[in-house]
């Protein structure tokens, strides 16, 4: 039986971990749960799962991490603020199962350089269907990452069309339930340039070797294509409890978490290039990515200033990428070492900058 602590318990991840767990009972154990405010369905979830020990925000849940045992951490905290709890669980030397990409991405060299090889095993669905491919060969066999995208709410429209849609027309997703922020990056496409970004360094890819195809189906959550020609793909029904369980117990699979493929009922999957005219957050974030250093810390906080300025109507959604561009384009990274404290004020400025835009642009 596998102990399991969980961090971001009241939101998405969270909840369908404790589904995986529920479904489960003798195979994981819940030692741990964290949850960003919601005290209510926090006392719920530890009351039905037997849990002794909670937490309530971040300083509550890094102390959560160092206190209590446990075999493997799932963050499915949201935004940067996951950054201080996934540096916790790798100090630790527990296994980490990583939900929160922006820890990974804002952390860059600091998380990378801290995790032991195989700690942390990737839960959002692209990666975790690229950590599945790669064991099809070894490292030098790899010839590229290549990461699926639905295309968002607006797939097939041109930069143009993209000028007046609202922020409802943005959260409504054709494959995933998710929440605000995600849901929005989706839309913008900056969660798959984020992803990029994740990918090269969970698995150490040269950003010229990491593509993006757009997939409206969201049955092929990635593909590692090898030097053979061979691409392996992973494919099943677009379910998050998946991937979480993969994260829960890698590297072995948990029966019945999600439903198989129906191969009685003729179907079509297609893919087709990304439009990178009307969606140019994926080409920024290679550029951020490649940059490093604070870049990719100044890339995300920017985002999260731009969607919340959308959201409040101050701002459209093309400026939501034009801001964070602009915010990249005018930073100035400090010379040093990377560090916790240096990666907080870059993204103090980052988010500065980001509101000063959006108070012109809002008049």
């Amino acid at each position: 039986m596998r102990s399991v602590i969980i961090l971001g318990s009241s939101g998405s991840i969270g909840t369908q971990a404790l589904d995986v767990i529920r479904a489960n009972p003798r195979r994981f154990e819940v030692v741990g749960l964290a949850a960003g405010s919601n005290r209510a369905l926090l006392e719920t979830q530890a009351a039905e799962f037997g849990v002794d020990h909670t937490a309530i925000g971040i300083e509550e849940a890094v102390q959560l991490v160092r206190d209590v045992d446990a075999d493997v951490v799932l963050n499915g905290i949201t935004g940067s603020v996951g950054l201080a709890p996934t540096l916790a669980v790798l100090e630790r030397g527990t296994t980490l199962a990583l939900a929160n990409k922006e820890s990974l991405i804002v952390g860059g060299d600091l998380v990378t350089r801290l995790a032991a090889p195989g700690q942390i095993v990737p839960v959002d669905s692209e990666h975790s269907a690229i950590a599945q491919a790669l064991r099809s060969g070894s490292d030098d066999e790899v010839r590229r990452l290549v990461l699926t995208a639905s295309g968002g709410p607006f797939r097939g429209r041109k930069r143009e069309d993209l000028a007046e849609v609202t922020p409802a027309e943005a959260l409504a997703h054709p494959t995933w339930d998710m929440g605000l922020v995600v849901t929005t990056n989706s839309a913008t496409l900056v969660n798959k340039g984020l992803e990029v970004i994740e990918a090269h360094l969970l698995f150490d890819v040269e950003y010229d070797r990491i593509e993006v195809v757009v997939h409206p189906q969201s049955i092929v959550h990635s593909m590692v294509e090898f030097i053979d020609g061979s691409t392996i793909a992973q494919a099943s029904p677009p379910d998050m409890r998946l991937p979480i369980s993969l994260g829960l117990d890698w590297p072995d699979r948990v029966g019945g978490v999600g439903r198989p493929l129906d191969w009685s009922t003729a179907t079509s999957w297609t893919f087709e290039p990304l439009d990178a005219t009307a969606f140019p957050a994926v080409a920024l974030a290679k550029q951020v990515g490649r940059a490093g250093g604070e870049y990719p810390a100044v890339f995300n906080a920017a985002n999260e200033e731009a969607v919340a300025a959308f959201h409040m109507g101050r701002i459209g959604f093309l400026d939501i990428v034009d801001t964070v561009r602009a915010v990249v384009d005018s930073h100035e990274s400090s010379s040093g070492e990377l560090t916790v404290a240096s990666l907080t004020e870059a993204e103090r400025a980052a988010r500065h900058s980001a509101n000063e835009l959006i108070r012109r642009i809002s008049g």
